[in-house]
């Protein structure tokens, strides 16, 4: 279906326009959320929220950017709010640890789905590695790597210029080289 209709039949509110619209980006907003997020409850949760939004929302839709651009940032928004929750949840554990006698609680690892069994530590080494980069540095890089999305594209989901774009992705690199550098002086 052309977007321009799709996005005419959700401002509608019609059911089979929304069936089709969540076909065809539940896959896209779970890659992003679950990227960003590495976590596949959480990420499924996202993705339920995020068409919620825009099924709230679609009327405000003022069609300044495609479809794709307005719901990817929606997920991107959506997941880093998340993260930034999270982090303020750990800072506030970590100080309640220091005054009490328990462990800090252990984090569990994340299994992305799509890994094969024999790639897991990989996978698990290289998700830490992108946790570990800045939040726009992270973003970018999932947009662009596990959603293949181009620069432009980036630009407008993160509504930064392209340069900045080019600059993010470029630092992402430079810092997974350096957090992934030990772990493959060890492994030859």
């Amino acid at each position: 279906m052309e977007e321009k209709i799709l996005i005419n039949g959700l401002k509608k509110r019609d059911k089979n326009s929304f069936e089709e619209f969540v076909n065809l980006y539940k896959d896209r907003i779970y890659n992003i959320t679950i990227g960003l997020i590495q976590n596949a409850e959480d990420a499924e949760d996202l993705t339920q929220e995020v068409f919620l939004e825009v099924f709230n929302s679609i009327k405000d839709f003022k069609e300044n950017s495609s479809l794709n651009t307005w719901i990817y940032r929606i997920a991107v928004n959506k997941s880093l709010a998340l993260i930034r929750k999270r982090s303020r949840k750990k800072r506030y554990g970590f100080m309640m640890s220091i005054f009490s006698d328990k462990e800090e609680l252990a984090i569990p690892d994340f299994e992305h789905p799509g890994v094969k069994l024999e790639n897991k530590e990989r996978a698990a080494v290289l998700f830490k590695a992108i946790s570990k980069l800045p939040e726009t540095q992270r973003t970018a890089f999932t947009l662009s790597k596990a959603e293949d999305l181009s620069y432009k594209e980036i630009s407008e989901t993160m509504k930064i210029s392209i340069p900045s774009v080019e600059s993010l992705l470029f630092r992402a690199k430079i810092n997974l080289k350096k957090y992934l550098e030990n772990y493959y002086k060890d492994k030859i």
